[in-house]
């Protein structure tokens, strides 16, 4: 996934709400690449910057700061990112021809892991700043302003959550109705496939009070769903007003609390961190919507053993049946990997089977590529290319047949959306249904921002088609 973060225009706002006009200044595009919690730093990055004078913009060919927020997970990441940065060595060059001044840095995960290779292999980089250290980034990029080349890739995830820019109500208001939260950050599971523990650092939890405080901010901003994000997030715990050790179950009844806060979701989860109180809140609250991210990567035994993931397909199996247990209707997401070193046609098939006894509403599947610096990399009995696609076609087969089944269910049904932004064709409205898929309707049935009582009509490719109930 790669997003622009767009511009936020406007006045912007005292902390007690009142406006102050900032002349027009610097200007920012940053570019994110990868996951959730990538576009959340990209936010908080542009937070940092808009103090510093610098306002968002989606031309690049007038900003004067460019960042590329980077992702490391799939194949060849760097190289995109270095592909990127030699077109914007064209672009510094022609704006420096015209006297302007181009700042270019590289942030994310690619950052940390390359570091001072950046620089080496691509001179027209100004400032490399790893994912833990964006609070620094306005000093940086002051730095880097006046003629300094910058790694900072030096970290405590602790010092990133005390100093975590936050955005104003008008930044909030702007950004839409939705939004992401990070609780946690980085991985103690050493999967041998994976760079996060690397790139991200070991597991940190965020206080609860900044978190409180944050998801209050945005509510008051009028977002009406937040998604908590972390590496591993149902390993997140802290500190409870209580004074008990809280888990994430016990954090999201504490969110469900705040006013106009109507929907909550997390993402991504570890199979091994799936306690009986998070299980309880799927039961139990009903602003937890009915969907889960809940990766398992193979149903083989022996490979999930060769990926360090602890558990068992059975393990597994047996968590979902929990879950349902505990919320029927909830749906369920997961990631897969096909052709990890030593995979048999045996080891495929037991992921099949168990893709056929779990049933998907949504699922994410790849090829496994050697990420440099994990254990996996260093393995032998490497899985043929041609096997590899041959086995991920099986598998996007049927997690396709499953997701198109799920969508079919839901025709006819009613279900809550939340309207979240206009239609591509004039006079429709999408939303979201509790199980995130678009659901278009027509704008009379409501404003951006409402969740409406709505029964599906028809179902299509990538989305559903609803109208209102009365």
């Amino acid at each position: 996934m790669e997003q622009n973060i767009p511009p936020e225009t406007g006045s912007s706002e005292n902390t007690d709400g009142a406006s102050v006009m900032r002349p027009a200044g610097k200007k920012v595009f940053v570019k994110t690449y990868g996951c959730q919690m990538n576009v959340y730093d990209s936010q908080r990055m542009s937070d940092a910057l808009a103090a510093d004078g610098y306002a968002p913009t989606d031309q690049i060919e007038e900003a004067d700061l460019v960042l590329l927020n980077t992702c490391h997970i799939r194949e060849k990441a760097a190289e995109k990112v270095y592909s990127e940065l030699g077109r914007l060595r064209v672009l510094k060059e022609e704006r420096s021809q015209a006297g302007r001044e181009t700042v270019i840095g590289v942030a994310g995960c690619v950052a940390q892991a390359e570091g001072q290779e950046i620089l080496r292999r691509a001179p027209a980089v100004d400032l490399v700043i790893g994912p833990q250290t964006y609070h620094r980034l306005p000093k940086v990029v002051q730095r880097a302003r006046g003629g300094e080349k910058i790694v900072e890739t030096d970290y405590a995830i602790e010092d990133k959550f005390e100093h975590l820019p936050q955005p104003q109500k008008r930044v909030v208001r702007n950004r839409g109705v939705t939004a992401f939260l990070t609780v946690q950050e980085g991985c103690d599971k050493f999967c041998t496939f994976c760079v996060v523990p690397y790139t991200r650092g070991s597991e940190v939890s965020r206080p609860v009070a900044q978190i409180v405080a944050e998801a209050e901010r945005l509510a008051e901003g009028g977002v009406r769903e937040v998604t908590l994000l972390g590496q591993n997030v149902n390993a997140w715990h802290g500190e409870g007003a209580d004074g008990r050790e809280w888990g994430l179950g016990e954090l999201l009844f504490r969110l469900a609390e705040i006013p106009g806060l109507d929907r909550l979701r997390y993402t991504t989860s570890h199979p091994r961190d799936m306690d009986d109180a998070l299980i309880a809140a799927h039961r139990d609250l009903p602003k937890l919507m009915p969907y889960l991210h809940l990766p398992v990567q193979s149903g083989s035994d022996r490979i999930l053993k060769a990926m360090n993931r602890k558990h068992t397909g059975d393990d597994y199996r047996r968590l979902i049946d929990r879950i349902r247990e505990a919320r029927p209707d909830i749906a369920m997401s997961g990631d897969f990997i096909v052709g990890f070193p030593g995979e048999t046609d045996q080891d495929f098939e037991d992921t099949m089977q168990l893709v056929r006894d779990v049933t998907y509403a949504q699922a994410f599947s790849f090829k496994y590529s050697p990420r440099p610096g994990t254990p996996g990399a260093d393995l032998g009995d490497q899985v043929p290319e041609a096997v590899k696609n041959e086995r991920l076609q099986a598998l996007q087969a049927l997690l396709m047949e499953q997701q198109r089944g799920f969508v079919k269910s839901l025709v006819g049904s009613e279900m809550d959306v939340l309207l979240e932004k206009p239609g591509r064709q004039p006079g429709q409205r999408v939303g979201r249904s509790p199980w995130l898929q678009p659901v278009i309707v027509d704008e009379k049935a409501g404003e951006i921002g409402d969740i409406i009582r709505v029964r599906i009509a028809e179902s299509g490719p990538n989305s559903l088609f609803a109208e209102p109930v009365s």
